[in-house]
């Protein structure tokens, strides 16, 4: 009985975890309205990039891809960054 009332609480908790939800792209990111026409040639497959811009509300927005073997990029990190 005990395990079925430790299902019960926890779980709702663990289907609230949603950590294979991939980052979507916003506004500004490479990857917004689709991969960019250009192929990165020159780098290797598993290269970091990182690409800073501002969004439409004024923050300035940090985020990371990783190049894949097929030469599209994967949105692996994004953060606001604060000023000091």
């Amino acid at each position: 009985m005990r395990p079925f009332i430790a299902l019960l609480v926890c779980g709702p908790l663990l289907a609230a975890c949603n950590t294979t939800d991939p980052l979507q792209p916003i506004p500004g990111s490479i990857t917004y309205g689709g991969q960019p026409h250009m192929k990165l040639t020159q780098s290797p497959p598993g290269t970091r990039i990182a690409h800073r811009f501002t969004n439409q509300w004024g923050q300035d927005i940090y985020e990371t891809y990783i190049l894949q073997p097929d030469r599209s990029l994967k949105l692996v990190s994004r953060e606001e960054v604060t000023p000091l």
